[in-house]
């Protein structure tokens, strides 16, 4: 395991976009190491018996906020969750107050979610303490995609000329954006599938392929990583149905058996189970989708423990 110390070359995880290969490929040998503590009968270690981490979301949610409060405890750190629905935020308090207040209590490092895109940059100007974006608005989510792009690895032995498909609500998906960027680093193809309406149009900016069809994304690739459609993003109707989006974008295991070839299953969960993705298919054995919430947890490890030991 890596020793703390000045190994990445970013005081903080704002995106994917701030890493380069070499802090990705560090924070991947860290989580080596971590996995295999996981798998110990005692899977804890004392790393960061004298770090305070708070966990502060302005936006629901579960795994997530579940991934990184084990991984935080699993590193011996001490932690201090904060929901903002239910908080002073809601009273109208600003985001720099909400965290001030926290960091009076004498934390070092805040993972945070919020609704909007770049909070955790603003944050990262504003409050001496070092910040892990946790998904911000519909831009980033560094450590899915970490975790994603760990799991590939696990499962191939390397991510460098893996074609990998993104399918789905590519429009609002913080997930797909950090994706890609961190396949391209890793030396991935990448390709993005959905309706016309659920793709962006900037898309061709980033590099990725771009297809209409489902099953001729799915006999390009090696991974398909199947997202979820964001409806509590979506302002508009940006198709008919859910009905409809299932019959051209649903992945069932009629679908998967027709194919000439073996593919992984991915999804960064929560599934809709019959819409994106059916449950035959989900708890199937080309699917690895427990493996990365599994992965989850020695990612958010790795990257805590290596941020920690740039503290001034």
């Amino acid at each position: 395991m890596a020793e703390p110390g000045h190994n990445l070359s970013t005081k903080h995880l704002l995106g994917i976009k701030d890493l380069n290969e070499k802090d990705i490929q560090l924070i991947f040998e860290t989580a080596d190491t971590f996995k295999d503590v996981l798998n110990r009968p005692i899977k804890k270690v004392p790393s960061l018996r004298d770090v305070t981490i708070a966990n502060i979301f302005f936006e629901n949610s579960t795994r997530t906020r579940l991934s990184f409060e084990l991984a935080e405890k699993r590193l011996s750190a001490d932690v201090v969750n904060f929901a903002a629905s239910s908080s002073s935020v809601s009273k109208g308090e600003t985001l720099i107050d909400t965290v001030n207040n926290i960091l009076a209590m004498k934390v070092d490092m805040v993972v945070m979610r919020h609704p909007y895109p770049g909070a955790g940059v603003f944050l990262s100007k504003k409050v001496n303490a070092q910040i892990v974006n946790a998904g911000d608005g519909a831009h980033e989510h560094p450590t899915q995609a970490l975790l994603d792009a760990f799991s590939i690895r696990e499962k191939y032995g390397d991510v460098a000329g893996k074609k990998v498909a993104i399918i789905g609500d590519i429009l609002h998906s913080r997930v797909a954006l950090s994706n890609i960027l961190c396949l391209h680093k890793l030396g991935a193809e990448v390709m993005v599938c959905g309706p016309t309406t659920l793709i962006p149009k900037y898309i061709h900016t980033l590099g990725v392929k771009v297809e209409y069809d489902l099953i001729k994304a799915l006999q390009w690739c090696d991974v398909a990583n199947m997202l979820r459609i964001q409806l509590e993003r979506q302002d508009i109707k940006y198709f008919p149905s859910l009905r409809e989006y299932s019959m051209l974008y649903g992945l069932n295991k009629q679908i998967l058996n027709s194919l000439d070839k073996e593919i992984t299953i991915m999804h960064p969960g929560p599934i809709n189970r019959g819409v994106e993705i059916t449950s035959d298919v989900a708890d199937s054995k080309q699917s690895i989708i427990l493996d990365q919430v599994e992965n989850g947890v020695a990612i958010r490890m790795a990257v805590l423990y290596l941020l920690a030991g740039q503290k001034p």
